[in-house]
């Protein structure tokens, strides 16, 4: 919560900005104005103002926006498999299409009951990946609804869970380093069974008996520049990449504060590594001997 006894001016002017501009939930027409299932339909269940996944022997769920969009934030207010979800993993992401596609990732990854989950994500840019980094929470995330969101503008990609930021990923190009800009880009859900690595590298398998496994989903929000089917794929990318931002709001993903992190957020940053990062491939060495540029070490 953003409170401006407490706030400067940059952090509440990212406040303001983060207002979602599209709300989906539920059976309301909002979602389906949103989105459609993206595969395993009859496992998606539409509950007032929420939306349930559900995983057994025999499917998972998923669903997608309708639309896609260049730069913006997508939000989603998760409340995640309780008890055993050894083996499952819930995806919340964003990508394009096709082999050379760009890709943000969330994925929680289930675990025992007991143990913590897990929060991997992942970066694909051009088609290529392997820029897993993992988190442990500092909440129960199957308790109660957390928000989990990406922020994407030319400057960087962030990772936000409660407006926490966990992950940036900086434009670098100036050094060389592909960083994931002008490619469309889908929002999507799912729920499926992943027990080959998701929990402890796969050493515990998914206890069936325990099915079927539930994700619950409420609040989806996309703010983003959505993109005009009908109109030339430069065109667009040009207007959303190249338009400037305006006091309406619109482009608001250009205005100077959303470029870089603030002081509190740099500060929040800091904290979540220090106390809850599990693993970050720039520092695994046996993986990766010289340092992916981006890394610097």
């Amino acid at each position: 919560m953003c409170s401006a006894s407490v706030a400067t001016l940059a952090v509440l002017l990212f406040c303001a900005l983060s207002r979602v501009a599209i709300a989906a939930a539920g059976n309301s027409p909002r979602f389906d104005e949103l989105f459609k299932s993206s595969w395993g339909e009859d496992h998606m269940l539409h509950d007032g103002e929420l939306i349930r996944l559900k995983l057994d022997a025999f499917s998972g769920a998923g669903f997608v926006s309708k639309k896609r969009y260049i730069y913006g934030k997508a939000t989603a207010e998760i409340k995640l498999v309780g008890g055993d979800s050894a083996g499952t993993v819930t995806a919340f992401y964003m990508s394009s299409e096709g082999a050379n596609r760009n890709e943000f990732d969330f994925e929680f990854l289930g675990n025992t009951t007991g143990e913590p989950y897990l929060v991997q994500t992942n970066i694909y840019v051009n088609g290529i990946g392997n820029r897993e980094q993992r988190i442990d929470l500092w909440f129960n995330p199957t308790a109660d609804f957390h928000s989990y969101s990406i922020l994407w503008n030319q400057k960087l990609v962030v990772f936000l869970v409660d407006e926490t930021p966990i992950r940036v990923f900086l434009n670098q190009e100036a050094k060389g380093v592909a960083f994931p800009g002008y490619q469309s880009m889908g929002v999507y859900n799912s729920l499926w069974k992943g027990d080959g690595w998701a929990t402890q590298g796969g050493r515990v398998k998914t206890n069936w008996s325990h099915s079927p496994f539930i994700v619950t989903y409420r609040a989806l929000t996309i703010d983003g520049c959505e993109i005009d089917v009908e109109a030339a794929v430069d065109d667009e990318v040009r207007r959303c990449g190249e338009s400037e931002w305006g006091k309406e709001g619109r482009y608001w993903w250009k205005a100077p504060v959303m470029q870089k992190l603030t002081v509190h957020q740099l500060h929040q940053l800091i904290w979540v590594r220090a106390k809850h990062l599990i693993y970050d491939y720039c520092f695994d060495y046996a993986r990766f001997p010289p340092a992916p540029p981006e890394c610097g070490r």
